[in-house]
């Protein structure tokens, strides 16, 4: 996709952390290191002229970062996953990497940064790192829970259509992929725009447990995005209906069932973004789904918004977090959003 205009960028103050642990010092920016890998994080204050725990159209929104990064391994985010308590997270990269750190709050539970980075290769199902560009474009990554803990993730890829698992070793994925059985026409179609979103249910959904997976270029003969479901008992094809000039990037799950599908555009030279909600009884195999929307942005604001995950903040609130793919690219960022649902 051809890029954006880079986005002015948001002005904030931050910190710096010479490393995992260390004293902490009054500067630009926030950094960690860790295993050679340095994210610089500029923190955002503001959205759409909204402050930290202020309205933003159906959202509140809880602060950002964003992230920087001299390596030239860090970037190109496509994917995320909270795997742990504590911030704990994992991001996939459409170089075939696997991204994991901390995501830091402050003291009101905004983002501050993000430490403990690494970057790893994704392996193949032989433990070997993936062989050429056309296996590596991971999309998407969802967190796969048993008896309550985060135990592998799943992913899924595009070029090379396919979603494999991936054990977690103390929250960081490791080993050889275990390929994962999908339908054939979806594996049988090879671009770029084949499978850009996976999300597990949750405990609370009807479909528990059920994998959802969502295309971004595949369009069934009503026009609408064509999507599957795996899982034992709810199991079969569904569709999705995106906004105007935009395509889904990602999905994920709320607490209570509900389904979350983030959508990106571009529209006069710029990204533009639309958050939208499904009720958890619409979410089933044959439903044509069309969400409610909670959030449209565009500018500089946003950016090429690829990345959705749900997981609770130390403060016990649910958030919602949308990460950016900068595609390696100068002029586009790698940001962090936070946001929460109106009580």
């Amino acid at each position: 996709m051809t890029a954006a205009r880079r986005a002015s960028r948001l002005a904030g103050a931050a910190l710096l952390i010479a490393s995992a642990g260390a004293a902490l010092l009054i500067a630009a920016g926030l950094s960690a290191r860790a295993d050679d890998e340095t994210v610089t994080s500029v923190l955002l204050s503001s959205f759409m002229g909204s402050g930290i725990g202020q309205r933003v159209q159906g959202l509140i929104w809880r602060g950002g970062i964003e992230m920087q990064s001299q390596t030239d391994t860090f970037g190109g985010l496509s994917g995320l996953g909270f795997t742990g308590p504590d911030g704990r997270l994992v991001m996939v990269s459409d170089r075939g990497n696997f991204v994991s750190g901390q995501l830091l709050y402050d003291e009101a539970a905004r983002p501050m940064g993000l430490i403990g980075v690494k970057v790893e290769p994704i392996q193949n199902s032989k433990g070997k790192e993936l062989p050429r560009a056309y296996s590596r474009d991971a999309e998407a990554l969802a967190v796969i829970v048993r008896d309550g803990q985060p135990s592998a993730v799943r992913v899924g890829f595009e070029n090379l259509t396919r979603v494999a698992d991936f054990s977690l070793v103390d929250g960081v994925p490791q080993g050889a992929a275990r390929e994962v059985n999908i339908p054939k026409w979806l594996s049988d179609t090879r671009t770029n725009e084949t499978l850009e979103a996976v999300c597990i249910a949750p405990a609370n959904s009807p479909i528990s447990g059920s994998t959802l997976l969502l295309t971004e270029g595949i369009i069934d003969d009503d026009g609408q995005h064509s999507a599957y479901l795996l899982g034992q008992n709810d199991k079969g094809p569904l569709s999705y209906i995106s906004g105007d000039g935009t395509n889904p990037t990602d999905c994920a799950f709320m607490p209570n069932g509900d389904l979350l599908v983030l959508e990106r555009g571009i529209a006069l030279l710029a990204f533009q973004m639309r958050l939208v909600r499904i009720p958890a009884a619409e979410v089933k195999a044959g439903a044509h789904m069309k969400g409610e929307q909670l959030l449209h942005a565009a500018g500089g604001d946003i950016d090429n918004m690829e990345a959705l995950a749900v997981h609770s903040a130390p403060d016990g609130t649910t958030r919602i977090t949308l990460v950016s793919d900068n595609n390696f690219n100068d002029w586009e960022r790698n940001l962090l959003l936070e946001f929460s649902l109106p009580e």
